[in-house]
């Protein structure tokens, strides 16, 4: 009876120790439990805890991972000049686009025309346009350049549409600008002045004198200045990043030029020299005589006139002062000299 009873005293205690060991490991697993409905009040997913394998027991079921959801739209963080963080999503980002294009094309004027088909498809607009002339060998060559804005997400399409306009692509320039940063700094900017501008407005409902009032409404003035400012930096960003600009300039194609034959002129024989025998006429002989005689004694004459009128006076008075001279020195020479 004794052993009996000290046999079911024994059964009792392991009892209750087994009973205190499942209630311990109940509390384990809930308390995680609890944990995790505490963790799952953010709105970042929590990855869920992985049941271990009772390897014991033969369960190998696989663990059950929690996937976090896949984000709707890229986002981005750009500090202003605060320092504060700002959140922007993929779809408001500024992006300032432009393009340059050189075309060859076939026919300007088809380009032109299909280039304003293009900017009405695509809602876009022109901002300017240029037509000029070219000389090329008596060929008339029209050049055109024209200048638009189109939305920035018809920006890859346009510039697939004006390739195709083209016999080759010259030259071709994009470039683009992120101005998300600026536009950020320019919202905070006017968030602040806007700020500033209720304040001012409720100093100018408590101002006591007509001086403190005029001050206040001076600094009010100036601070809706730049909020106008700031306004109109945030419209030319938005304008510009929501419309790109694209300048399209045309070359046409240079006709081909065909040569002009030469011709060469066929060689002439030179014909020989024929003589002929020329008659005798003796009074043509005659008359070229006397006609020879006569001008030689018109030429005698005149000659003779010009010693006369010309040559006599000029030299006459050299020739009388030396024949005078030659004349004193000769009587000099012959004059006998006195002898005493």
């Amino acid at each position: 009876m004794k052993h009996r009873f000290v046999l079911f005293v024994s059964i009792v205690s392991m009892a209750m120790i087994v009973l205190a060991a499942c209630g311990g490991g109940a509390a384990a697993t809930e308390a995680p439990a609890a944990r995790e409905e505490f963790a799952a009040a953010p709105q970042e997913p929590v990855m869920e805890a992985v049941p271990q394998l009772d390897i014991q027991a033969g369960n190998q079921a696989p663990p059950e991972v929690a996937i976090p959801p896949a984000p709707t739209s890229a986002a981005f963080e750009i500090s202003n000049k605060e320092g504060e963080n700002v959140v922007v999503q993929s779809s408001d980002r500024k992006i300032i686009k432009n393009a340059d294009v050189r075309l060859l094309v076939k026919d300007t004027d088809v380009a032109i025309d299909r280039t304003t088909q293009v900017i009405s498809d695509l809602g876009g607009y022109i901002i300017s346009s240029r037509v000029w002339y070219q000389d090329y060998f008596g060929n008339n060559l029209k050049y055109a350049t024209i200048t638009l804005g189109i939305p920035v997400d018809q920006f890859e399409r346009a510039l697939l549409r004006f390739r195709d306009l083209a016999i080759r692509v010259l030259d071709e320039n994009a470039s683009g600008e992120d101005v998300t940063d600026q536009y950020v700094d320019l919202q905070s900017q006017l968030q602040n002045l806007e700020a500033t501008r209720a304040r001012i407005l409720e100093f100018l409902k408590d101002a006591k004198t007509v001086d403190e009032a005029l001050r206040i409404n001076q600094e009010l003035a100036n601070i809706e200045a730049q909020i106008e400012q700031i306004k109109g930096r945030m419209n030319y960003l938005a304008d510009r990043s929501s419309f790109s600009t694209i300048t399209v300039n045309f070359e046409p194609e240079f006709p081909i030029l065909t040569a002009t034959p030469t011709v060469t002129p066929a060689p002439t024989l030179t014909p020989r020299p024929t003589f002929t025998s020329t008659p005798w006429k003796p009074g043509e002989t005659f008359k070229d005589a006397s006609r020879t005689v006569t001008n030689t004694y018109q030429g005698l004459i005149e000659f003779l006139i010009w010693i006369v009128v010309v040559v006599i006076p000029v030299l006459a008075p050299f020739v009388f002062i030396f024949w005078l001279v030659w004349r004193f020195m000769i009587r000099k020479l012959n004059k006998p000299s006195d002898k005493k």
